[in-house]
């Protein structure tokens, strides 16, 4: 039995199938071990089919390929214009079918037609809680203003930077002597557990796109839903 193309994210996916992955990062690839082992461990319906970075140098590759991962480079130095490197960087993605695409630590900012490729088939996680602070050093930002809650968003990739609707977000608190180090390393904590959920909903059919907008549990998700954590990210 195949599911309509509306609400699922790669198309015609049999029902028992794994929802089929393939992350996109830049660096380290915490994120991307945190869904993998998640995908390992049964706790969510998936598999991750290939991790592709942009930079050969970039941690988390070394990291998916001990994971028994795929990996894959296609460097932005390689071509002329980032029109050239995003055709370069989707046949690749092209190649593993993936249901959706996980951006976890991607550092490029796509162009629409890239997104519009993708169209309700790609999620990135961004450390603020949006729409608040978009873009750059969310933690210092955060500090500055005096803030007393910072976190973590997953939503949906659309052309506007860091702009696509919310699907789930973590919350912590702000501590008294927090720096940008501790704040980071706290709200991460919280990313390595939201992320790999919304992923899970997808892959459970509980999350869908559906005319443009996300659907959780047959209805439309007007607001993300917002899970408070405190101390060492365990509620």
């Amino acid at each position: 039995m195949s599911s309509s193309s509306s609400d699922t994210p790669g198309g015609f996916r049999r029902q028992d199938a794994p929802l089929a992955l393939v992350i996109l990062i830049s660096g380290r690839g915490s994120n991307m071990v945190a869904i993998a082992r998640a995908c390992r461990e049964g706790r969510i319906r998936a598999e991750v089919r290939a991790v592709i970075s942009d930079r050969a140098d970039a941690g988390g590759l070394s990291l998916a390929r001990e994971l028994g991962i795929e990996t894959a480079v296609v460097p932005r130095r390689e071509f002329a214009d980032a029109a050239q490197f995003e055709r370069a960087l989707a046949r690749e993605i092209d190649r593993h079918r993936p249901d959706l695409v996980v951006l976890a630590g991607f550092m490029r900012i796509l162009s629409g037609d890239f997104v519009a490729r993708y169209d309700g088939r790609m999620l990135n996680i961004h450390p603020a809680l949006l729409p608040l602070y978009k873009g750059l050093h969310t933690h210092r930002r955060v500090l500055e203003a005096g803030d007393r809650f910072h976190g973590a968003s997953v939503h949906y990739v659309t052309e506007e930077l860091d702009g696509g609707p919310v699907v789930v977000q973590s919350r912590v608190p702000v501590l008294p002597g927090d720096d940008e180090t501790r704040l980071s390393a706290r709200v991460q904590a919280t990313e390595h557990i939201i992320y790999p959920k919304a992923i899970g909903w997808i892959a459970d059919g509980r999350l869908v796109w559906r005319d443009g907008r996300p659907w959780l549990d047959g209805r439309p998700l007007d607001e993300p839903v917002v899970e408070d954590f405190v101390g060492d990210a365990t509620h």
